[in-house]
């Protein structure tokens, strides 16, 4: 990968798209999300392994985590559009690849990225340059957070219509939001036609995780604010079960880690399974 690229790309998004294609390539099979478009994209030098963030070991239940919140997500998108939802919005979406994995699905849809203009701008020029282009029903919303931007605004502009239902899928975002901000986007989602979902991850308080991730997560959040984007936002689900009530949700309910593993773990003979961490809100209008 070029040095430009590598300035560009989303270091977060980059983790957690190398993530993705670890599962595939040293995870034994069944594999929960088949994902290595974003490895493609990204194009790592030779001994992307060797990597702290990728100690297979280390990171396992993170990895977990990742794959198992895209799935759930997916899993969702393709339930509701067989149901004739016709719109997805993904806030922060990063190196998301629903669209190049799936476009038997995604092309019966309108689907709206969303996230800053740079890593935005990367990936557009990868995707083209790789072949796999700009379908007409993707649409890239560039959204410049630091400048406050509201991106329900831009997200309007590009075409979304508030009137139909959609899927919202926030992933790997809200800790890093203030509660004023996240409560702000649960009320435009809540707003947008009955029968839409949202489906957000959140981690949880320290007190609230397993006792032997808890230096893990003390690490991550110490390197977090070295890298000046600190962990402000940490809910028990309780407590954002209650946002989104407040917010304007019809149905609110929360998917644990544990969930997590039932769906999509049981039966592994690596034992694998997600972080104790992270959870997801899913709610609907």
């Amino acid at each position: 990968m070029q040095n430009q690229q590598k300035e560009e790309a989303d270091k977060t998004a980059v983790r957690v798209a190398l993530w993705r294609a670890m599962h595939v390539q040293i995870d034994p099979s069944p594999h929960v999300l088949e994902d290595e478009i974003g490895f493609q994209l990204i194009a790592p030098d030779d001994g992307w392994q060797r990597r702290p963030d990728m100690n297979p070991r280390a990171t396992a239940r993170s990895r977990a985590s990742i794959v198992a919140r895209a799935r759930f997500i997916e899993d969702r998108v393709i339930e509701q559009a067989s149901k004739d939802v016709s719109q997805y919005v993904i806030l922060g979406a990063g190196l998301d690849s629903f669209a190049q994995r799936r476009p038997d699905i995604a092309s019966r849809l309108r689907i709206f990225e969303i996230d800053q203009p740079r890593p935005q701008a990367w990936k557009r020029q990868r995707l083209i340059e790789l072949g796999w282009g700009i379908p007409d029903w993707l649409r890239l919303v560039q959204v410049d957070f630091e400048k406050s931007d509201s991106w329900w605004e831009q997200l309007l502009a590009a075409g979304f219509d508030p009137k139909k239902p959609a899927v919202v899928a926030s992933s790997g975002v809200s800790m890093y939001l203030t509660r004023d901000a996240i409560a702000a986007t649960m009320r435009h989602v809540a707003q947008i036609a009955s029968g839409s979902t949202l489906v957000m991850t959140f981690q949880l308080p320290l007190g609230l995780i397993e006792p032997e991730e808890r230096p893990g997560r003390e690490a991550t959040e110490k390197f977090a604010r070295m890298a000046g984007t600190p962990f402000i936002s940490l809910f028990s689900p309780t407590e954002i079960a209650q946002l989104a009530h407040d917010a304007g949700f019809r149905e609110v309910k929360n998917i644990s880690a544990t969930e997590l593993t039932r769906r999509y773990f049981v039966g592994r003979t690596d034992h694998l399974h997600p972080s104790s961490a992270e959870e997801l809100l899913l709610a609907v209008t």
